[in-house]
């Protein structure tokens, strides 16, 4: 039983990490990319579970609960960095400009 819960979690670990790559590869815009490469990290805490369902709590198992934890805590932050850079870079700034709706919904 315990074999099948590893082979349906890696995968769906496999399956989700597939179609963040294919949408990485056909989005058009880069913003549209950054969704797609940000979601990856669900698929490597799938196959971190299927890790830790087949080794338990043991060296590898550890190995895989850590890199796991550090995939999942900074794709969003680096995906979210990547924006905003790409943001500022072609605005010149991150905020909106003085004369735009989001300027005067912010500063009403």
């Amino acid at each position: 039983m315990s074999e099948v819960i590893v082979d349906v979690l890696l995968s769906a670990g496999v399956l989700v990490l597939l179609m963040c790559a294919a949408g990485v590869l056909l989005m058009r815009s880069a913003y549209d990319r950054l969704h797609y490469a940000a979601a990856s990290g669900w698929g490597a805490v799938l196959v971190v579970a299927a890790v830790l369902a087949r080794e338990s709590l043991s060296l590898i198992g550890d190995k895989a609960l850590m890199t796991g934890a550090a995939l999942a805590l900074t794709t969003p932050v680096l995906a979210h960095a990547t924006a905003r850079a790409a943001r500022i870079r072609e605005r010149g700034s991150w905020n909106a400009p003085p004369g735009s709706a989001a300027a005067r919904r912010r500063s009403g």
